[in-house]
This record gives C-alpha cells, structure tokens and sequence, in this order.
C-alpha cells in the first residue's frame, strides 16, 4: 500500500520504516527542515536500536517531505504520528494534532479516491470523535466513514525496543466505525501474527491509555514495596522473583529503583487523570501513582547525604542521563530531577550518557560532562547511576561511594554501595 506518515518522531519514523520494511511504499510528512533532511539522507532523526540498518535497507521505499499535497494524493492511509504534550494542568495539548488534521483535510477536499486517516498519536477517550473528525470534516467538506475513512490505531511501542516491538507486537488494536476502514487497515496489518482487536474510537483510545497507567501503576507499586523492603534490610528484586512466579502475575515491570520517565508513561498517566477529573471523577490511585514515583530521586538525594552530610562543593557523577537504556530519550528522565537538586545543594555535578549528552547540555551546560563512564568514576566523590545502560556493568567502582537507582550488579564492588530500593 501506499502510506503517509504525518510526524517523523519516535512513532512516526519507526512505524513508517517499519511498513516500508513490509513492502509499503511510505512519505514521511514534517515541519522540520532539518528532520527532513536528515531522513532523505536516509539516516535515522532519533537514537533507536536497529533503526539505521533499516532505513538503509529500504531507502528506495521512502522519502520525507513539508508537501502535504503530495503526501496526500499519493498515498491511501494516513497516519497522525504528531506528539501531544501535556499542558500545565496535565491535560494533552492537541495543536499538533489539530493541525496536522486540518492539513489533512485540506488535501482530501482535493482527493476523489477514499482515503483513510488513522490517528496513532496518543489522544484521551473521546478525542477522535469530538476534536479531530469535526477538525476533518470542517476543512475537507466531506463526510467522515462515508467520503473518507477515520480510524484509531494506538501504539505499543517501547523506545529502545520499538523496532523490534514493531515486528513483534503482543496484539494490533484497530479503532474504527465504518466496515470499509475496518478493511483496508486489517489488509495492512495482515503479516502480524497476533492477536487483532477491532473495537469503537473511543475505545481504542482507552486501550492504549489503560495500558500505559496499569504498567506505570506496576512500577510505583514495585519502588513502594521496595521502599520498605529498604528499611526492613530485604532485598525487594527477590521478593519480586517471588510475586513473579504466581501464574496470575507478570514478572515484568517490578524493577524498583528510581521510577519511570519519558515521553509516554508521566504524561498519559496526567492526561488520564485530568479527562477523569473533567468527568467528575477522582482518581486517586493514579494520582498515587505519580506522587511515588515523584519521590524516588528525592529518597536518592537523601540517601547520598547520609554517607557525605552536606553536598556544597562535593563532586557528584551521574551515570546515565537518559530516562532508559538504548534511546537518547531524555524527556522527564530522572536526571534532570537530580541535577537540578544537586545544583541547589551547590554540589559540583558530573554526568555521562552514551548518547545523550548533546541533548542534556541544552538544558544544563553548567555541568561538567565525562567522555567514559570510567573517567566519571575515577573523578568524583559519589556516584549515582541514573539509567542501567549495559557499560555500566564494565566500570571499576572500588573505593567509591554509589548510590544506584537501577542494580547495576557490578556497582556492589563500590567502597561503600546503597541500592535506591534495597
């Protein structure tokens, strides 16, 4: 088929290689020069384990454009990969959304063919049928399910993972109202070998939502049984091997430490939360949610003091700055909470990422960045590893303090070692 892809973020570029991987033929559509530049260079926009050998395997099956036009008529699906970032109350902001919508519909007032538009970002209950099919139907003059298809398709795609995640998927969700829809998007996703689920708009979009706040819930539920396995002297990675076990439990996501981030997990679980609220209904347990995993850096921070009291003019070192191992991610990572209470304490702050420190320095170019996980370990006087990325388990910690967020097995061999969660 022929594919357009509205976004060339995490999603977008990673769903739209991926197609072109199936034998689709794909355009990406972008308002960033630059991204665009760089995916006709056929190089990949982001950081993303397998992403690079692919796009160059497939460079004839694709290219990226500002051209909705041409994006339009020349392809039968459209995907909306645009981010929706959350506004100060926590509610998503859907510019981005809106107007590439609108775009889209500009295009197929022009389009005789049916075309269908399947929304991919991640949008609260309730925002397909009352913000994007008006925003489509105002702009195309047409009619949605009748003169062109709409549809909802949420992505599971973990960063770091997601190509593989991509070809692999546990289940394909397909929000959809109209039979002809339903067709041509279970046509395009004939070669996975997974469960298909075809269900309403609106409850597609609860799917991906539920999802992403049960495994947020799952992490917070494992940093608060660890925080007291911490005070009893019990290693809470143990009694989760232990919880893990039962049959009607899944073993996955019980790693306490220092809690989640990125693009995904924070903002969907505030997003989730304020719909619910605009519904006259309390959440409380998400709320619960964010508020533990809003105190894991800060019990870091406390257990650093406990072995060098006051931390003014102490040379502290951060391992990883990203929010998770094999992205460059840095989006509500955990770091950023630490180092701005470092710098408030008047500690110098070191750091080192593999890949992440260009994107850091952005933020904060007052902090002084290690060219080796080794140099930052053999130049300060505490270390706190922040993200588990594999190197980590390679580095000579002897004779140093570290306070690890994330068991880094190897860390143990530290002079003095605190694990966040056990």
């Amino acid at each position: 088929m022929n594919i357009s892809i509205v976004g060339s973020g995490y999603v977008g570029i990673v769903t739209g290689i991926g197609f072109a991987e199936m034998g689709n033929n794909v355009i990406f559509v972008d308002v960033d020069p630059g991204k665009i530049e760089i995916i006709n260079k056929k190089e990949p926009p982001i950081f993303e384990k397998g992403l690079k050998e692919l796009m160059k395997k497939n460079k004839e099956a694709y290219y990226a454009t500002d051209n909705y036009i041409d994006a339009i008529l020349n392809s039968d699906i459209t995907f909306i990969c645009v981010g929706t970032p959350s506004n100060p109350d926590g509610s998503i902001d859907l510019s981005q959304v809106m107007g590439a919508a609108k775009s889209v519909a500009e295009v197929l007032a022009k389009k005789d063919d049916f075309h269908v538009v399947a929304v991919k970002s991640t949008v609260v209950p309730g925002t397909t049928e009352e913000v994007i099919i008006p925003t489509l139907e105002k702009h195309s003059k047409k009619g949605a399910f009748v003169d062109f298809g709409v549809a909802v398709t949420p992505e599971f795609l973990r960063e770091g993972e997601a190509v593989d995640d991509f070809f692999n998927p546990d289940r394909v969700v397909i929000g959809s109202e109209d039979e002809r829809t339903r067709k041509i998007l279970d046509e395009l996703h004939s070669p996975f070998k997974c469960p298909k689920l075809f269900v309403d708009l609106k409850t597609a979009e609860m799917i991906k939502y539920a999802s992403n706040a049960f495994l947020a819930t799952k992490i917070s539920f494992a940093n608060e049984i660890g925080n007291i396995c911490k005070k009893l002297g019990i290693d809470s990675y143990k009694v989760f091997e232990g919880v893990g076990l039962d049959h009607r439990i899944n073993p996955s996501f019980f790693r306490a430490g220092l809690g989640f981030g990125g693009s995904c997990f924070p903002k969907d679980v505030k997003a989730l939360i304020a719909k619910a609220e605009r519904l006259g209904y309390n959440p409380k347990l998400l709320k619960t949610v964010l508020e533990i995993n809003d105190m894991q850096p800060a019990m870091m921070i406390d257990l650093l003091k406990k072995h060098l009291g006051n931390l003014s003019d102490k040379r502290i070192g951060l391992l990883g700055l990203t929010f998770k191992p094999d992205t460059d991610d840095i989006r509500e990572s955990r770091a950023i909470i630490l180092v701005k209470q470092l710098l408030k304490e008047n500690a110098k702050v070191f750091a080192y990422d593999p890949v992440a420190i260009e994107k850091f320095k952005r933020l904060y170019s007052d902090v002084e960045y290690a060219s080796s996980a080794q140099e930052l370990v053999d130049n300060v006087d505490a270390v706190l590893i922040v993200t588990e990325w594999r190197e980590f388990e390679n580095v000579d910690y002897r004779g140093k303090i570290v306070i690890d967020g994330r068991r880094i097995l190897k860390a143990r061999e530290a002079k003095v070692y605190e694990g966040l969660c056990w």
